[in-house]
């Protein structure tokens, strides 16, 4: 009887008391770090679309050099899109993103872009001005 005893002393492990501790430390650090990587990647869509404007703009501005004095024709370009002006100009748009580009000419046509999953639309102005809304 006395060696049964001993035996139960001897065991190594942890306490259910412990294992409840451990648990709730990790699902307050669950709850802090999910909401975090969600702001992550919504900041990742955005710089996304915003590299793309910048990339829609600067085609467009290669289409200028080629047609001083043409009209850039309105498009909206997505990245299954491989036709139009701009994706001849060198730019396509990253997966999820849409370009829009309004018709105008060297000083007047404006471009925008926004990703499905982002938050925010940035737009730039012939002039080279961006916004973001």
């Amino acid at each position: 009887m006395m060696t049964a005893i001993n035996n139960k002393r001897g065991q190594k492990g942890f306490t259910l008391i412990e294992l409840m501790i451990v648990i709730a430390i990790i699902g307050i650090l669950a709850a802090i770090a999910i909401p975090q990587f969600t702001q992550y990647r919504k900041r990742a869509y955005d710089a996304s679309s915003k590299a793309d404007l910048k990339s829609a703009y600067t085609a467009a501005q290669a289409w200028f050099n080629d047609n001083p004095s043409g009209t850039l024709p309105a498009a909206t370009i997505t990245s299954a899109t491989t036709t139009g002006e701009l994706p001849g100009n060198g730019f396509k748009a990253s997966t999820g993103v849409t370009a829009t580009v309004t018709s105008g000419t060297m000083g007047t046509f404006s471009i925008a872009t926004t990703h499905s999953q982002g938050t925010k639309t940035y737009n730039i102005t012939a002039g080279g001005t961006l916004t973001e809304s």
